[in-house]
């Protein structure tokens, strides 16, 4: 049987060389225990991938996990905090931030954060690792700790360069090719801060405000009205089938999501198998200024992503909104962006409740 490694596209197999150019030995074991393989069954794009509405490459939420694990180890090449990056999404669940919409968090998405220990912790596999390479779970259950892997918001981490070069690829939109991204990351370096911190940092203003500038354009994507409405839209069926005993959400965990659309697919209820027929072949949502009442009409909306990096200049490191307008309008572009329109399609969910149908 095939590892990992050796199942990638050639494309992806091409980033990773690009973010590392020595693929750490020691990642192979973890990213082939069952708990870790779960997540190659999952899709970054939080189900949009499965609607003709957006024109996406399937990238698993495995393959993200393990860039951003190079990521980290070409920076620090520190085992600790390279597992904390590998582990960082192991409690994603199928259609990944779809079920911080199920539990109201739209805004952060970031509900699920707080299982990653337990699923570590549940995989023995993992812990038998773990105890061979003499690691406390304490010191890979969470990257938060580890600034190189996360930080706050507009900080740039691991985590978030990792996701704007492959939604960039075309995860969301082609927009850079891997001679752009090579380019890119091999301008940034580890800056330290008055406390000791380290950060990512551009090497030159030019290539920051070109990142940006994508960074910028992806931000109002994940945001646009198809893709928050797809969002909400299998938040809600998710959560139907849940109130119905058709589905658990430990179900979300364990089954890929081709299994999980297999059982959206054979679903009696609520209409909820047409629903979706009507979704995956849609080219787009429908928009109203109230709302529709006799139709699936939301008013949702999301988490505002945005990247304020640090510049390196003759005359110190700054951040790059702080010395260029071009880079600072880019970014309130993206924070300006409002949620205020309804968004709907023709099909409703036959149950008398419509609790599907109710603005949130």
């Amino acid at each position: 049987m095939k590892n990992y490694l050796e199942k990638l596209d050639p494309m992806i197999k091409e980033y990773f060389k690009i973010l590392s150019d020595d693929f750490p030995e020691f990642l192979l074991e973890y990213i082939e225990t069952p708990r870790m393989q779960k997540q190659d069954g999952i899709s970054v794009s939080c189900g949009t991938y499965y609607s003709k509405m957006f024109d996406t490459i399937w990238y698993s939420s495995l393959d993200h996990s393990v860039a951003v694990a190079l990521i980290i180890w070409n920076f620090t090449h520190d085992k600790k905090q390279t597992l904390s990056g590998l582990f960082h999404d192991i409690s994603t669940p199928a259609f990944k931030h779809c079920i911080d919409f199920m539990n109201n968090d739209y805004e952060t998405q970031e509900s699920t954060e707080d299982l990653t220990r337990t699923m570590i912790l549940e995989s023995k596999e993992i812990m038998s690792l773990l105890e061979r390479d003499n690691i406390n779970i304490d010191e890979v259950a969470d990257y938060h700790i580890y600034p190189i892997a996360d930080n706050d918001t507009p900080m740039l981490s691991a985590d978030r360069l990792e996701y704007t070069f492959t939604n960039g690829l075309g995860q969301v939109k082609r927009i850079w090719n891997l001679d752009e991204v090579k380019k890119i990351y091999s301008n940034i370096e580890i800056t330290y801060k008055e406390d000791g911190t380290p950060e990512m940092c551009f090497k030159d203003k030019d290539i920051a405000e070109r990142f940006v500038e994508v960074m910028s354009e992806l931000s109002i994507l994940y945001m646009n009205d198809d893709r928050r409405f797809g969002m909400q839209f299998l938040a809600d069926i998710m959560k139907q089938m849940s109130q119905d005993g058709i589905i658990s959400i430990s179900d979300l965990y364990e089954l890929s999501e081709a299994e999980v659309i297999e059982k959206i697919k054979s679903c009696k209820n609520h209409n909820i198998a047409y629903c979706f027929d009507v979704w995956q072949n849609g080219n787009n949502v429908e928009v109203s200024d109230k709302n529709i009442n006799d139709r699936y009409c939301i008013n949702v909306k999301a988490k505002k992503r945005y990247i304020n990096p640090l510049v390196k200049t003759k005359n110190g490191v700054f951040r790059i909104s702080d010395i260029s307008e071009k880079a600072r309008k880019n970014i309130e572009k993206s924070l300006n962006y409002t949620f205020d329109r309804y968004l709907y399609m023709d099909f409703n969910f036959k149950d008398k409740e419509r609790i599907l149908s109710k603005t949130l």
